[in-house]
């Protein structure tokens, strides 16, 4: 009986000890970043320089792994749900912050909750952009304004995904506006810009990063910016606040881990995505993409999250059931 309780007694000390070898060794896989979207949109634009750099810095293969479905609400469930090793993380955009209070809108089980979802790190923070394509007859947002009055509920627009940010976004200024347009949902940005250029919708909104490089060929024009201020690369959008609109809304990205991860992982994480975020490569190509960086580390991005995901939340509550 001694010797079995000197056993056990050994057995409590080694223990965390081995598991904080465990976690000093991580990585020693190759590392998940999921993108709960297809490829083309604001998340997945992020995630690609990111991860790149990630694998320099690590060591070890940071791959990218596309699994869109239900407006984000399934990729970012598969992170929640993962074992919190630091082996699976998430690229996640501000509409994570709505998919669960969408779920309780219409008294359904929620995919994931937000207390799952560890955040590590923001990295982008862009307004949406309210784009046509270059031959509408639409060349002011008076004119989708006044057509949307013309005919209500008959005018098209695209989303990444039920009460995703596009959606989000374009009925906050809608309800504002005192207008009514059709909401027709995508799997992701990708797809809604697709359906923007191909004529399956009279417009839509879309983050500078996806937007970009179509206005510049001159496929799109931009008629107005949720931003409280210009965009430095879009001089000439008005934001809808010149215009008399009180709406503001920005698309964010950003890095999350399932919660519970442990906290030697969780630091050497945050050291990494800050290397990675502040590379003068990733910066470059996210500022090329019409994306600039907008780092926030852990404690700060946490607030951020708190904050931005109380407010969305009372604007699914206030919106209400919307199609």
């Amino acid at each position: 009986m001694r010797v079995i309780a000197a056993l056990a007694a050994l057995a409590l000390v080694v223990a965390p000890t081995a598991a904080v070898r465990a976690d000093e060794a991580w990585p020693q896989r190759p590392i998940t970043m999921v993108v709960p979207f297809p490829p083309g949109g604001v998340a997945d634009v992020s995630a690609r320089p990111v991860a790149a750099a990630l694998e320099k810095i690590l060591g070890q293969s940071v791959v990218v792994l596309n699994k869109g479905g239900a407006g984000g609400s399934i990729g970012t469930a598969t992170v929640a749900a993962a074992k919190p090793d630091g082996y699976t993380l998430l690229m996640g955009l501000a509409s994570i912050s709505t998919l669960p209070e969408a779920d309780r809108l219409f008294a359904r089980p929620a995919a994931f909750e937000l207390k799952q979802l560890l955040p590590l790190a923001r990295v982008t923070a862009d307004p949406t952009l309210l784009v046509v394509t270059s031959d509408s007859p639409w060349r002011t947002l008076k004119d989708v304004v006044d057509a949307a009055k013309q005919r209500p509920g008959a005018i098209p627009y695209s989303s990444s995904g039920n009460y995703g940010t596009y959606h989000i976004a374009t009925e906050m200024f809608t309800s504002v506006a005192g207008i009514k347009m059709s909401h027709v949902p995508y799997n992701g940005g990708g797809p809604a810009l697709r359906a923007i250029l191909a004529k399956e919708v009279e417009l839509g909104l879309l983050g500078p990063s996806v937007a970009a490089g179509n206005i510049s060929a001159g496929k799109l024009r931009a008629l107005a910016s949720w931003s409280n201020s210009r965009l430095p690369q879009f001089p000439d959008v008005p934001t809808l606040k010149e215009l008399g609109y009180d709406v503001e809304y920005y698309i964010w990205s950003g890095v999350f881990a399932p919660a519970g991860t442990p906290e030697p992982v969780v630091a050497k994480l945050r050291e990494a995505l800050k290397r990675a975020i502040n590379d003068d490569g990733v910066r470059n190509a996210l500022a090329t993409a019409g994306s600039p960086v907008a780092y926030l580390d852990a404690p700060e991005f946490g607030k951020f999250f708190e904050a931005d995901a109380a407010r969305l939340g009372e604007v699914v509550r206030r919106i209400g059931r919307i199609d």
